[in-house]
């Protein structure tokens, strides 16, 4: 077996946080020499663009919002600032199904509470968060919201979190999900009064804060899979490599593959949560305690995308969602054209249709054309859509979106003390710390700097605005 002995960092797993690793260590320290080990024959992990007859889907992200600084930074380095397509928040809209039909939410929540969307009842039960206690106690994100603003918020905040994880909020964990609100709320005993002690102490630190513009979707002409293309460029990569194990040796790190046995000073898991947990687990080498879960759970969903011609009156905006409650087939669409041009040929519109998710895995076991005709006469009941799809692919990614659900604090906790214990040692990537595109930037640019630095990547808590 041939041992490669001149390398300084070894990243496991070449999606994008293996990728944005990589690129920040090429920035902060250009002279190391970093290699990146995939398994697949491809780079990119769940970010994939789907291209066929003038139509562009996505098999996994969409889009993600420009408004954490690692993102940002990833752009102006590799030029994609230049080619990036935004759709911001403040001028498209979002539609959430209740009682059969499509109602319009505003993106801003003074705008959402002054609107008939919700009974002044609800609106007057929100307010309840400034004398209720809170429970310290992990809870799930819908008992964790109905205590804090009344159960009338649940099918909103179920929408939210069928849209970001599409996940059942019966589930998740408000400690998981959103940490920043959960400690603004046991530190200040109410959100409410968190914020506004967050806007006081901003007022005091700027004298004047500045009017909070609503952030952009972005996204490229070619595709989602235009930004791990971008990162990939100049990479070291070996594809087919599939690691059984790693280990520490005295100084440095031993990773093995079927072929070939490497060794570096610091190594990165970039990869899922389970992929991670399941190396770990393998290896007896490493110091400190199991971890409190084996694995967590993963939702999965199929998107079938239809293309409409003119016919189709599909409305303006980013799409809908649907709360479990409405019952619906699918658990929401994307008006794909609206929010990015050049997604259909002309003259055509490209709708996607999210389906399964966590709560309904029996959905991905239907066959392409049931899926797609089930989808069409579900949105067409809630949208006019008077010819059926001129054009229909379903895509089934392999990729699951981890759910951040009770207990997983812990193993985030327990991945902390295991890097803080083995030195060189560091864990990122889908899952870890959260599932967003800007999660997983942010969390890579950490481990980078905390490579450069030779010490322990640590995470910050903070408080992440909730869109629709």
């Amino acid at each position: 077996m041939i041992i490669q002995n001149s390398i300084d960092t070894i990243i496991i797993g070449g999606g994008l946080s293996g990728l944005t690793v990589a690129h920040f260590l090429q920035k902060y320290m250009p002279e190391a020499r970093v290699t990146i080990l995939e398994k697949t024959t491809s780079f990119g992990g769940a970010i994939r663009s789907f291209h066929q007859d003038g139509y562009l889907a996505e098999w996994g992200a969409h889009g993600f919002l420009d408004n954490v600084e690692a993102s940002r930074e990833l752009l102006a380095d590799t030029g994609l600032d230049r080619e990036a397509q935004m759709a911001p928040l403040d001028e498209f809209v979002r539609y959430i199904c209740l009682n059969g039909k499509l109602n319009l939410i505003p993106q801003n929540p003074k705008k959402i509470l002054k609107s008939n969307i919700v009974s002044l009842s609800t609106k007057l039960r929100v307010l309840g968060d400034l004398w209720k206690k809170p429970h310290p106690e992990e809870q799930t994100v819908a008992d964790w919201a109905a205590h804090r603003f009344g159960a009338g918020l649940l099918p909103f905040v179920d929408a939210v979190l069928t849209g970001t994880y599409a996940g059942d909020h019966n589930r998740l964990s408000i400690d998981a999900v959103f940490p920043g609100i959960r400690a603004l709320e046991l530190e200040n005993g109410s959100v409410i009064k968190g914020l506004i002690r967050k806007r006081k102490e901003a007022k005091e630190k700027q004298q004047t804060v500045p009017k909070r513009k609503l952030p952009s979707m972005v996204s490229f002409p070619q595709g989602m899979g235009r930004l791990p293309e971008a990162l990939a460029d100049g990479k070291n990569l070996v594809y087919s490599a599939r690691v059984k194990s790693i280990r520490k040796k005295g100084d440095s790190w031993e990773v093995k593959t079927a072929e070939q046995t490497y060794q570096a000073g610091s190594v990165v898991l970039a990869l899922t949560v389970n992929q991670s947990l399941s190396l770990l687990l393998s290896d007896a080498g490493l110091s400190g305690d199991k971890p409190p879960l084996n694995s967590i759970p993963e939702a999965r969903i199929v998107t079938v995308a239809m293309g409409f011609g003119k016919s189709a009156e599909i409305p303006f905006g980013f799409g809908y969602l649907a709360p479990e409650q409405e019952k619906r087939f699918a658990l929401g669409a994307l008006f794909s054209t609206h929010m990015f041009p050049g997604r259909a040929p002309q003259g055509h519109m490209l709708l996607e249709a999210l389906v399964g998710g966590r709560r309904h895995p029996e959905k991905l076991e239907l066959d392409d054309d049931t899926l797609i005709q089930k989808a069409y006469a579900d949105i067409k009941e809630l949208i006019h859509l008077p010819d059926p799809p001129v054009f229909t692919r379903v895509l089934r990614s392999e990729h699951g979106i981890p759910q951040l659900e009770i207990g997983y604090p812990k193993l985030l906790a327990w991945r902390n003390n295991l890097v803080e214990k083995n030195p060189g040692l560091h864990v990122c990537g889908f899952g870890w710390g959260g599932i967003g595109i800007n999660d997983m930037t942010k969390a890579a640019k950490q481990v980078a700097a905390a490579i450069a630095a030779g010490k322990a990547a640590k995470g910050e808590t903070e408080v992440k605005g909730v869109y629709f």
